[in-house]
This record gives C-alpha cells, structure tokens and sequence, in this order.
C-alpha cells in the first residue's frame, strides 16, 4: 500500500533507539522527510546516518529534550512544520508511590504529558491551516492495565491520553488526526531497564528469568519488535487514516484482557 505520504516533513521525538526509531525509519522508508530528536548527540548522529542509508534518503537530526521548554525550541528549529509528529518519552522506573516526591511527580509529567502537550500546541495549528496533520504519543498499555509499581507512568500518560480525547475531536474535520499507541511487552531498552529496575527493588528471579517469563507468558508467546510499532505508526500517519482519531490502539499480542 502506498500510504501517499511522500514528501512530508516528520518530528519524531526519541528517534535514535527503540520504538521511536521504528517509526522514524518505517517513515522515511515511505519517503518522508525526517527529523528525529532526543538527548545524546553521539546516538543521534549514528542512528541517523544508520536511517538514511536505510531509506535512501537524508534523516536529520537534532539534540533537544522534550521536558523543556529550550528542547522543544530546538526541535522546531530543525523541523519548522511538520506535518507529522510523533512524540515518545521514556517511562519512569518502577518504585512505590510512597517513596515518590513533588519532584518526581513533576519530571513525569514534563515527559509524558507536558511536554507532548506543548508539542502538539505548537504544531496543530499549521497543521490545520494546511489542511493534513498526524500526531501519534507512543504512550504505554499501562493507561488500560496500571500497574502499581508504574504509577508515575500510568498517572502522567493517562493524561496525555484524556487531553488527546477530547482536542482530536476538534481536529480531525481539517484532516488533523491525533492518536496513541499503547505498546506492550516490547523487547526494547525500556524493558530491559523495567526489569533491572524491579531486580533492584528487591525481585528475587534473574534478569533472564524475568526476561524470559514475560516474554514466554504473553499470549502471542514472544516479546513484540520495534518495528512492529512502527508500522502501525507509519499507517496512523497514512493519507488512508484520515478517518481515525482520539483513539488509543492496544499492541500487546492480545494481553489485555478485556473486549473492549
């Protein structure tokens, strides 16, 4: 399918590695022009000269951190008007909330709600005067199936996930979609770190043992792959999916529970 997306211009935040790098190649294999951003100068510079070389075509890059406010000054800098933006934060580590402080609290919501705010209000206006906008947050399945020990994740991304609910809807009659992606167990940085970080806070089972069991206990019997997350992104930014918005698309090999 051609998803008619050629020629566009992409801000793909957390870019160099993981999910957002996924999606930053799957676009630029689609022919669009993109950015990626994040923190470290020497991952960016390797992770896309690794994307150009991939797609055949030149992927920029920039250093800029979403938590602030000069990050997303320099991000905008590099790509002006994008007419995609895919905001990705890391999650907190797992802890107990009782041990969390105001500070905490705060750095969580400067990544995974604030900042991806800002962004999309920055954005969606330039979006709508040309009429073709797609935001996609890579957010986390933990705003349908919390877990206690991710309360920092499953309380800044959940309202990420209400804001998006209710602007997507006075978005979308301009072709301006915005949707999440709630990615599940993923064999990616983010879970391995998940899993050290329950190690340290007292799991008496091995890296591998963990690894493997979450792995191995998820119905599809497997951790999913990056690239998987970056195709459906690369399709939530399709000319085809102009007709979905405000939705929060479960990818987790069928282990969340419910019907609905």
């Amino acid at each position: 399918m051609d998803l008619a997306i050629a020629g566009r211009g992409a801000l793909v935040f957390g870019g160099s590695r993981g999910m957002g790098r996924a999606c930053a190649q799957q676009l630029a294999l689609e022919g669009v022009r993109v950015v990626i951003a994040a923190r470290t100068e020497a991952t960016l510079r390797q992770a896309a000269a690794e994307l150009t070389a991939q797609a055949g075509t030149p992927v920029g890059w920039v250093v800029a951190d979403i938590t602030t406010a000069a990050g997303r000054d320099a991000a905008l800098a590099a790509c002006p008007a994008p007419d995609i933006l895919v905001n990705n934060a890391d999650g907190r580590p797992p802890g107990d909330f009782r041990e969390w402080t105001p500070e905490d609290w705060h750095a969580a919501l400067d990544a995974m709600m604030v900042g991806p705010i800002e962004m999309i209000r920055r954005t969606v206006d330039p979006m709508l005067e040309r009429g073709f906008g797609r935001i996609v947050n890579i957010v986390s399945r933990s705003v349908k199936t919390p877990a206690a020990e991710l309360g920092l994740s499953n309380g800044a991304r959940s309202g990420l996930v209400g804001f998006v609910a209710g602007v997507a809807r006075q978005t979308v009659r301009r072709n301006v979609t915005i949707n999440n992606i709630l990615p599940g167990a993923f064999a990616t940085d983010a879970q391995r770190h998940h899993i050290e970080g329950m190690i340290a806070k007292g799991e008496t089972k091995s890296f591998e043992q963990l690894w493997d069991e979450r792995g191995r206990d998820n119905p599809a019997g497997r951790f999913g792959e990056a690239a998987e997350v970056g195709g459906l992104c690369a399709y939530l930014c399709s000319a085809q999916a102009g007709y979905i918005t405000g939705q929060s698309l479960m990818i987790d090999g069928g282990a969340y529970p419910g019907t609905f």
